[in-house]
């Protein structure tokens, strides 16, 4: 059976009997065959039994839990059983060394940056400003300096954004509370794209919590920050775009009942329904000769990182070709 993410927007309960987990609520009881679950996203608010918790662990499933905002708060973060040592150790290393530490955090903002670039041309603007922020990342000596040229080039980057988008302004990046629609999706959409990275890292031999370009600390797992820096162009920048133009979200999609703008139930299901879909979306890779799903993109973004750290292939970030 393939497996997919499960998606649960409503209040409820998660329970197990026998060899199949059930959601229940208000309005019934639903089978999830366990051999269908590759990850469960919760948005509303959820319960779940011990043994039903039990039993995700040792299919070693992640579950991703997000407020009644769509903020997201936190991960049941399985037992890792492809943990590895050697990994672990050499992950190490890399953070404690300033070099090896610096090549990793300019290469995901190297990838970012290009990425950047990349949604640009493709909506017929000019790239040059955000491109022009890589000398700064050539140069920098530091990971402080690293994070001065990946600011650099957002900033550059959103300033197309208005132009980029029709029926719908951008202005300027806000959060905590998002100012406006457009905000409110990336941030909901980032969100979702930290969640789907760190469900990709559970399932190699990477440590969540080492992590390069940010700085790992206590309670967060930053190395899923680090890969997901690479994958916003792709799987939330062109989303939000794509929606927008194409007139799928409006205003009833959208709360404005507090100092500023979130998805509304309705607005999430909907993104949610398109982020899954292009999570699922295919293209043909160039090196691998294959399709392979843009979910799967950042399973291969963590063996890269893996190649890199055990010493058998130097790292250089996914930039999309498409």
């Amino acid at each position: 059976m393939r497996k997919r993410n499960f998606y649960i927007v409503s209040d409820g309960k998660l329970r197990r009997k026998e060899n199949t987990i059930y959601f229940e609520n208000a309005e019934g009881k639903r089978p999830i065959p366990i051999n269908s679950i590759y990850s469960i996203y919760a948005l509303g608010s959820l319960t779940i039994t011990s043994q039903a918790l039990n039993y995700l662990a040792r299919e070693g499933i992640c579950v991703h839990f997000f407020n009644r905002y769509g903020y997201y708060t936190g991960s049941f973060y399985p037992r890792e059983s492809l943990i590895s040592g050697d990994v672990v150790v050499k992950q190490a290393e890399h953070y404690l060394d300033r070099e090896k530490r610096l090549y990793l955090a300019k290469a995901f903002v190297e990838g970012s940056i290009m990425n950047m670039a990349r949604v640009l041309r493709r909506n017929g603007e000019d790239d040059t400003g955000v491109i022009s922020a890589l000398q700064g990342l050539e140069n920098s000596e530091s990971v402080e300096e690293v994070m001065g040229a990946e600011a650099t080039a957002r900033t550059e980057y959103y300033s197309k954004f208005d132009s980029m988008l029709s029926g719908m302004k951008f202005e300027k990046r806000s959060r905590q509370p998002p100012e406006n629609e457009v905000n409110a999706m990336i941030s909901f959409g980032n969100s979702l794209l930290y969640s789907a990275v760190l469900t990709e890292i559970y399932h190699t031999q990477l440590h969540p919590a080492v992590s390069y370009l940010h700085e790992p600390s206590e309670r967060r797992f930053s190395l899923s920050l680090d890969l997901a820096e690479i994958f916003k162009p792709l799987l939330v920048d062109r989303l939000v775009i794509s929606l927008v133009n194409k007139k799928m979200v409006g205003e009833g999609d959208f709360d404005e009942d507090f100092k500023g703008v979130l998805l509304s139930e309705k607005g999430r299901k909907k993104f949610l329904k398109a982020f899954n879909e292009r999570l699922e979306r295919t293209v043909k890779h160039r090196t691998l000769g294959r399709n392979v799903s843009y979910q799967r993109l950042i399973r291969l973004e963590c063996y890269k990182l893996v190649k890199h750290i055990l010493g058998v292939e130097k790292y250089r970030p996914f930039v999309m070709w498409w």
